[in-house]
C-alpha cells in the first residue's frame, strides 16, 4: 500500500511595509499618501499568500522626510529589525520611497543581501537577487537621482530669483521682525532691543561686556535664550536689518523695512573690526597685557596694548583709540598714552590694597560663606591677604585670567588710576585661597 506525501506548506516570509512623504503636507487628513502607499502594498502582499507572505503589523512610516539621506527614524528602525533578524521581505510602493540616491540604496542592498531579505516595489516588478534586476535596479535609481538633483536646481534656481527681488523666503525669522504673509514685519517692541544692541556694541570695544549688559536688561533672542557671543555676532553681521535679502553673499534691496540705519551699522563694524584687529595682536604677542579690554580714558575710549622696540629691548604701552584713530588733540582729555609695565603693577597694586580693606573682606565674607559656612571672617581676611603669594606663583598668562575675573574696569584720568572690582570674582579668588573643606568622616 503506497502513502501518499503531504505537501509542503511554503515557508512563512514576514513582509515589513515601508512607506515615505518628502513633506509633511497632507499628513493630518485621515487618509494620506502614507496610508494611501500601505494600502497598496498590503494588497500586494494579500496576492502573494500562497507563496507564505505574511503582512507584519509594525509601521515603518517616515512622513517629511527626503530620500536623499539615511538618516530618517522609521528607516532606521526598519534596518535594525532586519539586523535582528525579524523581517524577510520589505515591501515599498516605488523604489524611490526607500531611497532616490544610488549610493545610499547600494547600502541597502548590501544591508538586505548580508542578512538575506528581499526587495519588491509593487509598481515596479523586479528581483534584486539576478543580475537582470540589479541592472534593472540601478536604472530606476539612476533617473531617481536624476529627477531629485532636476528638482534641486529648479528650487535653488527660485529661491535666487525671488531673493534678487527682495523676497523672505522662509527660515529663522531674525528679533525685530515678524512674517506675515510671507513678508517680514517690524515687530516695535523687539526692534527696540535691535536697536539697543547694535547702540550698546557701537559704544563698547568688548563683545562679553555688551553680553553681559544684554544679560543684565533681560535682553534675549527670538526664541528666548540668553545672548551669547556667537549669537550676538551673528545679529550684528546680519543684514536683513539693513532692508537688505542675502543670497550666496550678495545683498539686495529686500521689501521689508529697515531697524538699522546705516550710520550706526557702519559704527557697529568699525568697532567689529578694531576688535578684529586686537585680537590679531594678541596672536603675536609674546606676553599677554593684564588689562587689554578693561583700560578705558576718561571719556570712555578704549586703550589698547601696543609696543616699541630699540635694539634688543621692548617697551610696551596702553594708547588710547583717540591716538590711533588720529582724531584732533582739542577732543582729547586725559592721559592718552601710559607706560604698560606702570600701569599693570598700578592695577595690581590697588587690587592688592583693596583686598585688604574691612569693606572688602565684609563682602566676600557674605558672598563666601554661603557655600562655606565652615569658614569664620578671620579664616577669610587672611586667605584674601595671600593674593601675594598666589601671583608669584601664576605664569602671565594665568596672571592675565586673575586680573579679569577681579578687575570689572579701569579708568585712566589726570587724577590717576579708578580700579572697578568684580565683586562675584572676589568671591571665587577668595574660595581658591581658602582652607580646603573639611571631609566629613
Amino acid at each position: 500500500m503506497t502513502r501518499q506525501t503531504q505537501p509542503q506548506p511554503p515557508r512563512r516570509l514576514r513582509c515589513a511595509i515601508y512607506t515615505r512623504k518628502s513633506s509633511e503636507e497632507g499628513l493630518d487628513m485621515e487618509f494620506n499618501s502614507l496610508d494611501a502607499q500601505r494600502e497598496a502594498c498590503e494588497a500586494y502582499i494579500a496576492s502573494q499568500k500562497a507563496e507564505g507572505w505574511v503582512c507584519l503589523r509594525d509601521r515603518y512610516d517616515d512622513g517629511g522626510f527626503s530620500g536623499g539621506t539615511l538618516e530618517r527614524p522609521a528607516l532606521k528602525d526598519l534596518i535594525a529589525d532586519i539586523e535582528d533578524g525579524l523581517i524577510d521581505i520589505v515591501v515599498v510602493y516605488k523604489i524611490d520611497r526607500l531611497s532616490r540616491a544610488l549610493m545610499d540604496f547600494s547600502k541597502l542592498v548590501e544591508i538586505f543581501d548580508k542578512h538575506s531579505v528581499t526587495f519588491v516595489s509593487v509598481t515596479q516588478s523586479f528581483n534584486t537577487t539576478t543580475s537582470m534586476g540589479r541592472l534593472t535596479l540601478n536604472i530606476l535609481l539612476s533617473f531617481a537621482q536624476f529627477e531629485r538633483e532636476v528638482i534641486g536646481e529648479r528650487i535653488r534656481d527660485k529661491v535666487a530669483a525671488s531673493r534678487k527681488k527682495g523676497i523672505w523666503m522662509g527660515g529663522p525669522v531674525p528679533l525685530g521682525y515678524n512674517v506675515k504673509d510671507r513678508k517680514l514685519i517690524v515687530d516695535p517692541d523687539e526692534a527696540e532691543a535691535v536697536r539697543t544692541i547694535f547702540t550698546l556694541y557701537a559704544r563698547s570695544s568688548s563683545t562679553a561686556q555688551v553680553v553681559r549688559e544684554l544679560d543684565a536688561r533681560a535682553i534675549l533672542t527670538k526664541t528666548g535664550r540668553p545672548y551669547d557671543k556667537t549669537s550676538l555676532l551673528k545679529t550684528l553681521h546680519n543684514k536683513v536689518y539693513r532692508g537688505l535679502a542675502v543670497h550666496k553673499g550678495s545683498a539686495y534691496p529686500g521689501e521689508h523695512d529697515a531697524i538699522i540705519d546705516e550710520t550706526l551699522w557702519d559704527e557697529v563694524h568699525e568697532v567689529i573690526a578694531n576688535n578684529r584687529y586686537l585680537r590679531k595682536a594678541v596672536a603675536q604677542e609674546p606676553s599677554p597685557a593684564l588689562l587689554r579690554g578693561l583700560i578705558f580714558t576718561e571719556t570712555g575710549v578704549a586703550m589698547t596694548p601696543h609696543h616699541t622696540k630699540k635694539g634688543t629691548r621692548r617697551y610696551r604701552y596702553y594708547v588710547s583709540m583717540d591716538v590711533i584713530k588720529k582724531r584732533p588733540k582739542a577732543e582729547l582729555r586725559g592721559p592718552q598714552r601710559l607706560p604698560g609695565g606702570m600701569v599693570e603693577d598700578a592695577v595690581v597694586g590697588e587690587i592688592r590694597r583693596l583686598l585688604r580693606t574691612p569693606e572688602v573682606a565684609a563682602r566676600v565674607s557674605r558672598t563666601l560663606r554661603k557655600d562655606r559656612p565652615d569658614l569664620g571672617e578671620a579664616d577669610i581676611s587672611a586667605s584674601l591677604t595671600q593674593f601675594d603669594d598666589m601671583w608669584k606663583a601664576l605664569i602671565p598668562a594665568e596672571q592675565a585670567r586673575v586680573v579679569r575675573l577681579l578687575v570689572a574696569r579701569v579708568t585712566a584720568s589726570d587724577a590717576g588710576l579708578a580700579v572697578d572690582l568684580r565683586h562675584e570674582g572676589l568671591g571665587a579668588i577668595a574660595a581658591l585661597m581658602a582652607p580646603a573643606k573639611p571631609e566629613v568622616a
